[in-house]
């Protein structure tokens, strides 16, 4: 039997610890320096699987994947081979632009993320043999050299290097919340016969197990290695099956409005073609029309805006802000983020304890279980050497500190003599000070504080006042307060060591309860969140009543907080429904963190994930956004889409507001050109049909839609109107299609009214003459209209709002001076274009005015539609209990 497979399958399934060191061929005296490295040539380097960097030519031919590039890709090459070189061109050098603008922002994404990598421990303490008969030796090994079957030591401040099982430990607590997401250290120690690990909790509350990723809190063992590099429960959180996304909300986007303008464009060319043979006798002369005509129904610049505006974003963001976007389409997804989950451990609270207060035995405030608690915790940092000072030992003496301040001066600390210490030991989950009291010689006062069962355990109780005690304890429990029980005894004095026997006889003296410290920008960030239409979900491998009170502290109502073990009874829509109605996810594992955020996208929601540990990989792969610190492990990192400077709230709001500026520049362009294209392809093919000559050149064509795609580079720059940031900014295909049809049809009228100007200001259109001059009429007609489009269509709820986008006003202005004089200058003949009579302007003038004054009064009643559509508001989406309906608009 291979010695990984021996050594996961005996870690934890009723195997002793002799049997797991027999089935990996080791001893308690370690491994043989011959037999290690001859495992380390078969095994490999104990080092997780890496992310091979993704060159930047194969991130190139990548960026051709997405949905509009390829479509012009194809069409470029159509072009190619009806010999329309100009549109063929002009087409492939948008592609060109496109890929290179996105695949080098993503490299240079990559370059910074691989500036964050750092180790997950370097070295570490091993026991190994020069032959059969020598002793073992400790020595410092890299971390990459272990192999199954060593044997390793564990102290204080160390990261646990690979999965391990425990043969000996004394007061070893770790900290697994990289795994786990539970905050408090979870103590470990050897176990003879495991049992099978209970479902719900996994290996992980295993107590003889320890996991790479993790790290020493207290104490010291010594453990065996059971499993390294890719076998380990870290690498098996992001393995490949892992790492493979689902679609995200920006790729849903586009493809669905993609697919719908495909479908527009494989039908015109043979429309155009059948139309004209049909009625006018023309053949495949009319092809490169017909290409001209797709080609002007699709929004060419796409692929440039869509990477410019995120390329933008997330420059800035990187510039003021220190967020790195890894993934530039993860920009988009945060602007139509409308539910957050996030863990609540140093996101919502600054995982630092604080004292609440302290309680008698029956309930009533009492300093005494206070000042006892601080005399315990002061001697034993004092005599216990620990590694590091416990949490909960600081916040009682921070406590105590604070009262003494106040004026409580009754029995100051200082007085106390310490005489030993027995430390915080994870099986009696208590920790003793033994201390002399003034006055009182010849008497030892034993202090001990710890769980609220073990000590009552160790106290002297009457009748049912254990019972009482308990109850009481899950009282303060409910209201969301850490617990550290308080009682003593006073001892004849003694010079011999006091060892775990003389915790007995213990009188009860009351409570002290802790709180989690909310962090100090929260509460407002919550709020801001609020009120952009961001519900935020709190998803903690906690107590439900300490996420509950946290909630509470920061102002977001929890509601009714549901556990992990209602989740695995419900299907998924079930969950999916649950989850839109609740704000508080208590005990949950990896696996519930990612079915809660899949129930959410199920839903239709947009969703982002901020995590930090491997317990967060699978929601992070689950949301339409992963997001992490800076400080976050390595393979989180990695995964994410978003790396954070720090963990705090207030830079998420910073990135959606980034976000949503880009995603509001791409909308907008998008309605604007796909209504003004679409207009313009109806017209032509009305106009192709009623002339006896095509409305408009295909160079005339490929001419007028380089001009429009010159101007629409202002989306890229502009800065979208205050109402963009106030809800999440969506791309929903359907809500496209319906805006661009009614504008389109709006456009296509102004559009045939030209064709009826133009029939008034010429003698005769069909002359070949006024046949220049038509062309030249609907040309400079065009361009007016697309200007007048940009302006007045641009993102913005008053006309304030929409004089503000200079960038585009000014476009708007080059476009239109271009459709005007162009026709009047020596490039006019060469396009087959001629001056126009003035009463031409005229006439024109006046169906602009109208057509203006309709695009004005259509878009107040298409604002007006949706506003009344939008779910949200700041209070409801603060907190959290309305999310289950649709995506905002």
């Amino acid at each position: 039997m291979d010695v990984t497979d021996a050594g996961t399958g005996a870690a934890g399934d009723g195997f002793t610890p002799l049997q797991v060191l027999r089935s990996l061929d080791s001893g308690p005296r370690g491994l043989l320096e011959t037999g290690a490295e001859e495992r380390l040539a078969r095994l490999g380097e104990n080092v997780l699987p890496a992310w091979r960097p993704v060159s930047w030519p194969r991130r190139f031919l990548g960026s051709l994947r997405d949905p509009f590039t390829s479509v012009l890709l194809c069409l470029g090459l159509v072009s190619a081979l009806v010999t329309a070189w100009g549109t063929a061109c002009v087409t492939l050098v948008l592609v060109l632009i496109s890929c290179l603008l996105r695949s080098g922002e993503e490299h240079r994404a990559d370059r910074s993320t691989a500036a964050l990598r750092e180790l997950v421990a370097t070295t570490a303490t091993v026991l190994r043999r020069t032959s059969a008969d020598a002793a073992p030796r400790a020595r410092e090994v890299p971390v990459a050299d272990l192999v199954p079957g060593d044997v390793i030591r564990l102290g204080p401040g160390d990261l646990v290097p690979a999965d391990v099982r425990l043969l000996r430990a004394s007061g070893l607590t770790v900290h697994q919340s990289a795994l786990t997401g539970e905050s408090a250290p979870v103590p470990k120690h050897p176990v003879e016969s495991p049992e099978p690990p209970v479902s719900s909790s996994g290996p992980f509350a295993q107590p003889h197990l320890c996991f790479q990723g993790s790290s020493v809190t207290s104490g010291s063992g010594t453990a065996v290695v059971v499993a390294t590099g890719g076998d380990t429960r870290f690498a098996a959180a992001h393995d490949g099956r892992a790492r493979r996304r689902t679609t995200s909300a920006f790729d849903r986007s586009v493809q669905g409005i993609s697919w719908t303008l495909i479908r527009f464009m494989l039908l015109t060319p043979p429309l155009v073609l059948m139309a004209n043979a049909a009625l006018r006798g023309r053949g495949l002369e009319t092809l490169p029309f017909a290409v001209a005509v797709a080609v002007g129904l699709t929004p060419e610049m796409l692929p440039v805006i869509v990477t410019t505006a995120l390329a933008r974003g997330a420059a800035r963001l990187a510039r003021t802000n220190g967020v790195i976007v890894k993934r530039l389409p993860a920009l988009h997804d945060l602007g139509a983020v409308d539910v957050l989950c996030l863990d609540k451990t140093g996101t919502l609270t600054e995982d630092r304890p604080v004292v609440e207060g302290s309680v008698d035995g029956t309930g009533r405030p009492d300093p005494e279980a206070l000042r006892w608690a601080a005399v315990g915790a002061l001697w034993t940092l004092e005599l216990a050497e620990l590694p590091a000072p416990d949490a909960l030992d600081e916040a009682v003496l921070d406590a105590a500190q604070d009262d003494a301040e106040a004026g409580d001066e009754s029995s100051p600390l200082s007085l106390y003599d310490g005489v030993a210490a027995l430390p915080f030991d994870p099986v009696r989950r208590l920790a003793t000070a033994v201390v002399r009291q003034p006055g009182r010689p010849g008497i030892h006062t034993l202090v001990t504080k710890g769980a609220v069962e073990a000590v009552l355990d160790r106290c002297v109780l009457e009748g049912r006042e254990r019972e009482r005690l308990l109850a009481l304890a899950a009282r303060e429990a409910e209201r969301g307060l850490r617990l550290l029980a308080v009682a003593r005894a006073d001892r004849p004095a003694r010079t011999g060591a006091y060892t775990p026997a003389d915790e007995r006889g213990l009188t009860f003296l009351g409570l002290v309860t802790l709180r989690d410290l909310p962090a100090p920008s929260a509460a407002d960030a919550l709020g801001v969140l609020a009120a952009r239409g961001v519900a935020v979900k709190v998803l903690t491998g906690d107590h439900p009543g300490t996420a509950s009170r946290v909630c509470h502290d920061l102002g977001l109502r929890p509601g009714d907080v549901v556990t992990a073990d209602r989740i695995d009874v419900l299907s998924g829509e079930e969950l999916a429904r649950l989850a839109g109605s609740t704000t508080v996810f208590a005990r949950c594992t990896p696996e519930h963190k990612a079915r809660i955020v899949a129930a959410l996208r199920a839903g239709g929601h947009t969703t982002g994930f901020l995590g930090d540990g491997v317990n967060d990989l699978p929601a992070l792969h689950a949301a339409d956004v992963g997001i992490c610190p800076r400080n976050a492990v390595d393979v989180t990192r990695e995964a994410a889409d978003v790396v954070l400077a720090e963990k705090d709230l207030t830079a998420i709001d910073r990135a959606v507001v980034a976000g949503r500026r880009s995603s509001g520049n791409i909308a907008t362009y998008l309605r604007v050109t796909l209504s003004s294209n679409l207009g313009n392809v109806i017209a032509m093919l009305t106009a192709g049909l009623l002339l006896p000559f095509l409305p408009m050149l295909p160079a005339q064509v490929l001419v007028q839609n380089l001009c429009f795609d010159a101007a629409q580079l202002a989306f890229a720059f502009d800065r979208p109107a205050a109402s963009v940031l106030r809800r999440p900014t969506v791309l929903r295909p359907r809500d496209f299609l319906r805006f661009i049809t009614g504008f389109g049809l709006l456009n296509a009228a102004a559009d045939l009214a030209t064709f009826g100007v133009l029939t008034l200001a010429l003698r005769d259109p069909a002359a070949p003459d006024d046949e220049t001059a038509f062309h030249a009429g609907w040309f400079t007609e065009n361009l007016l209209t697309q200007a007048l489009v940009m302006v007045l269509l641009r993102t913005g709820r008053t006309a304030a709002e929409r004089r503000a986008g200079g960038p585009l006003r000014a476009a708007a202005a080059g476009l239109a001076a271009v459709g005007v004089l162009l026709p009047l200058t020596a490039v006019g003949p060469l396009l087959g274009m001629s001056a126009l009579p003035p009463l031409y302007y005229l006439l024109l003038g006046t169906v602009l005015g109208l057509y203006a004054a309709g695009l004005s009064a259509a878009r107040r009643r298409d604002d007006r539609r949706r506003d009344d559509r939008r779910p949200y508001d700041g209070e409801r989406g603060r907190c959290g209990s309305t999310v289950s309906g649709g995506r905002p608009g």
